[in-house]
């Protein structure tokens, strides 16, 4: 049903034909992003239990992009902290996390990760977010498999919409800054 007010705009010349489309360019590159996320799992208790579920068969994070799973700061784009962070093992994680390329994200999966959780004592680092910077936190304790696929289905959101040049902007700059992460 078409309405009498709504006029057909004819497409300009030579912008016709089969698989032609327009779109911009932070529109195409943060697509291939978003759906080609190469995971860095750090786990250190429970929480990774349920990472592995979330990679099996029946979960199936590969179908968002996210089958590769590597275990080189190099090759990966998305750091997954998963459990307790003791605060001997935040220049462990800081280091790995500085060794990612730009663009990098940051999901904390689980509530020792996100806040420390039921562990507030001397030793245990009270949020990886006090060593670098997080995008997405994800709940739980520890998160069923699929809150951990929502985070990623929310990394994936914050992606798409990012700007190509977010990371060379200044507030970019000014949060890495306050990590003191050059």
């Amino acid at each position: 049903m078409t309405d009498s007010n709504t006029k057909m705009v004819a497409p300009p010349e030579g912008v016709v034909g089969e698989g032609f489309f327009a779109t911009k360019l932070n529109d195409v590159v943060g697509l291939a992003r978003a759906n080609s996320l190469w995971p860095l799992p750090f786990a250190t208790s429970c929480c990774g239990i349920e990472f592995m579920a979330t990679m099996a068969s029946h979960y199936d994070l590969a179908r968002f992009g996210s089958e590769r799973v590597s275990f080189s700061p190099r090759q990966a784009d998305m750091l997954m902290v998963m459990g307790t962070i003791s605060k001997k093992m935040g220049p462990i994680l800081r280091q790995v996390y500085e060794q990612m390329s730009e663009p990098r994200w940051v999901i904390a999966v689980g509530a020792c990760a996100s806040s420390g959780g039921i562990f507030d004592t001397y030793s245990v680092l009270q949020g990886i977010d006090k060593i670098i910077p997080v995008d997405v936190y994800v709940p739980g304790c520890p998160p069923r498999p699929e809150q951990i696929v929502e985070g990623v289905m929310k990394l994936q959101e914050i992606v798409k919409n990012e700007s190509v040049r977010r990371r060379s902007s200044p507030e970019y700059q000014e949060l890495l800054a306050s990590y003191n992460i050059k």
